[in-house]
């Protein structure tokens, strides 16, 4: 029992240092070396649960996905936004900025091999569910396939894009610095709900 406790804390030992090494620097420049020195443990140790970067990645992506449907689908708060588009939209840019390690990684394929791995398939399909779901009880039952899927791209464009753009893009050079995030977040949230509204 006792080498199976100590083989799993080293591999937490890993993702973590490889985690928090992404949302500091970015994924491109992360090594097995650096992951080592950060973990505490030796230049080798990484290589006794991930064979390469990839192998890496596609944990964080696997965990990342499994933590993003959990956060989405936590339950409903007193300050959350009433209008679900709204509050599924903050949610979104709320995980992706808690999270930037694992948000760097769940949607770049060329890192984590995601079609490599049926497991981490089905947790993206599993976190895309979440909002198509969505989706669906916010237009009715008679919404048609084709006018969920719209819509449900619609609203994982904007709430991606923000999250990107807040994360790694220009838009405090663009547009000022952002004194308070949640209410930006808020404000284009519901510019995109009205859009949504529109649209039905």
């Amino acid at each position: 029992m006792a080498p199976r406790l100590v083989a799993q804390s080293l591999r937490e030992k890993v993702i973590k240092a490889a985690v928090k090494y992404i949302a500091d620097f970015g994924p491109d420049g992360l090594s097995f070396r650096q992951i080592a020195a950060d973990a505490g443990v030796s230049h080798q140790a990484p290589y006794h649960h991930f064979t390469d970067r990839s192998a890496i990645f596609g944990e964080i992506a696997l965990l990342g996905f499994r933590k993003f449907t959990a956060a989405m689908n936590a339950p409903t708060h007193a300050d959350d936004d009433p209008d679900q588009v709204v509050r599924l939209c903050e949610r979104y840019v709320d995980f992706a900025l808690s999270n930037k390690g694992y948000f760097r990684v769940m949607f770049r394929s060329d890192l984590c091999l995601i079609d490599e791995s049926p497991e981490t398939q089905r947790a993206a399909d599993d976190a895309f569910d979440t909002l198509l779901v969505a989706v669906k009880e916010i237009l009715g039952d008679s919404a048609s396939v084709d006018e969920i899927r719209i819509q449900a791209t619609a609203m994982w464009a904007i709430a991606h894009g923000l999250a990107t753009l807040l994360i790694d893009g220009p838009l405090e050079r663009k547009i000022g610095k952002i004194s308070d995030r949640r209410a930006l977040v808020r404000s284009v949230a519901q510019r995109a709900a009205e859009g949504f509204r529109y649209v039905e």
